[in-house]
């Protein structure tokens, strides 16, 4: 489990505090989605997840280890993989497979073993024929497998995403969506950072950043049921939301609690229906 209790950090130099009294619990194995308008404090505080920054007052705690510890650090980073929104921010290596072995290199694991882990890695996002590529000769939605791959030859408990599928065109962000639920599904757990309404509906729970404090969690369809909050900071709804509640005031009885498009269809089959 990892454990956020009471955090604030503040950037000195703009003199900006990014949270202020964050406390939060995330699952082994659960799906969360980070939302909130830009500059509230969302990827802040995800890179106190595996001590990239260490939190002025609080304490973050993963699997009972303590970030603010040093001597934890190589076993928490171990333990939550960061995919971050621009990849070439954490790719290193010059081909593929160079890049993908950084990690389990730095664990002083031996050379079958780090072999092993890299071909597992791209073989999970599908791209073990690109092992031998140049990474300056990938696209963008190649660099962000070949930076998750990184992140999955750690074997980690947690992945927390920034943005994954930003600037990415339908195809490739589909993909990486796909990648993140069968990761799930293998009881990954993972903080989904998104600006994408229907991309956080697909979580099991959404958690809402708003001036550096958590601001509402819940399900998806409490969270998207609280309209006038969320538009009070200025966040869009998921479409199928939006759809349902112009429905709604146009006269048809629709639910407007609906996030999943299968509740959605249902829900325009039924009003067809009885028409």
């Amino acid at each position: 489990m990892i454990s956020i209790n009471n955090i604030y950090y503040r950037y000195e130099q703009e003199g900006i505090d990014a949270l202020c009294g964050v406390s939060l619990e995330i699952q082994e194995g659960e799906h969360l989605s980070l939302i909130g308008p830009n500059g509230c404090g969302k990827t802040t505080l995800i890179q106190h997840l595996n001590a990239l920054i260490l939190p002025r007052q609080g304490k973050v705690i993963i699997d009972g280890l303590n970030t603010s510890d040093t001597e934890n650090h190589i076993q928490i980073r171990s333990r939550v993989g960061m995919v971050f929104q621009n990849p070439e921010n954490q790719i290193i290596g010059m081909t593929v497979e160079e890049d993908v072995a950084f990690g389990p290199e730095n664990l002083q694991l031996p050379t079958a073993a780090i072999k092993e882990r890299v071909a597992e890695a791209l073989e999970r996002v599908g791209i073990l024929e690109l092992a031998k590529r140049n990474v300056e000769h990938l696209s963008g939605g190649e660099k962000r497998l070949v930076a998750i791959a990184g992140v999955l030859a750690m074997r980690p408990r947690y992945i927390a995403f920034d943005e994954p599928t930003a600037f990415l065109d339908p195809a490739a962000a589909k993909r990486i969506l796909k990648i993140i639920d069968k990761l799930n599904t293998e009881n990954v757990g993972i903080i989904h950072i998104t600006h994408n309404m229907d991309e956080a509906a697909m979580a099991s729970r959404v958690v809402v950043i708003n001036e550096g404090r958590v601001s509402m969690e819940g399900d998806p369809q409490d969270i998207f049921g609280k309209v006038d909050l969320l538009q009070e900071m200025g966040m869009q709804l998921p479409q199928v939301t939006e759809l349902l509640i112009r429905l709604k005031l146009d006269g048809f009885p629709v639910r407007t609690d609906i996030v999943a498009m299968e509740d959605a269809t249902e829900q325009i089959k039924l009003l067809v229906k009885t028409r």
